[in-house]
């Protein structure tokens, strides 16, 4: 079996991959921000007591997302796993307040919205999670392949077919997106290192 660096993946044309990146991104489009930054933030803004442990972050262009552990409870005689979702339950509705109140101190620091999630054991649940519209200029053989997903039943919508189409990419590319994303965040790197201009 061939390694994955010889797949031409995305094949050439991929929308929004090399030239016209730039051009795509909203002029209003918030600021790069530095991984490390927004978890020492993070870190620094929770309550201590809240996570058994440092937060997961997923930072994109629009949100980002915190998911903590939530301390186990002992469930005794009853079922664990409804035992922890109750666990979850608890914790999100008595943190609502002070997790808005950091959410809107993120947005105004990051110029993004923030989800939150909360795992127990096994169970993990998101709170909220933001449906950004993908402003996507498909031409027509594109749109015929999200039609043809909806005419199928495989999807409902062509914005579902699309989220489906994304999954299924994700799952099927995992090496190499994973390796995309660690080529950029050493382009990241190298960035810091270099000179300060300005």
């Amino acid at each position: 079996m061939h390694g994955h660096r010889h797949h031409r993946f995305p094949p050439e044309g991929f929308p929004g991959m090399g030239r016209g990146r730039a051009r795509g991104r909203a002029a209003d489009a918030p600021p790069p921000v530095e991984r490390a930054e927004v978890a020492g933030w993070f870190a620094g803004r929770l309550p201590d007591e809240w996570f058994t442990g440092p937060v997961e972050l997923v930072i994109d262009r629009d949100e980002i997302t915190v998911v903590g552990a939530v301390p186990e409870p002992d469930a005794g005689e009853g079922d664990p796993a409804a035992a922890r979702a109750g666990r979850i339950a608890r914790f999100r509705e008595q943190t609502r307040g002070q997790r808005m109140a950091i959410a809107d101190a993120a947005q105004d620091r990051y110029g993004r919205s923030v989800a939150w999630g909360a795992s127990c054991g096994d169970v993990r649940e998101l709170f909220t999670t933001l449906s950004v519209p993908v402003m996507t200029r498909l031409r027509q053989p594109e749109r015929l392949v999200l039609d043809t997903l909806v005419d199928a039943g495989v999807a409902r919508s062509r914005s579902e077919a699309l989220a489906w189409a994304v999954r299924l990419v994700g799952q099927h590319a995992d090496d190499w997106l994973a390796e995309l994303r660690q080529a950029m965040a050493s382009v990241e790197e190298v960035r810091a290192r270099g000179p300060q201009v300005g």
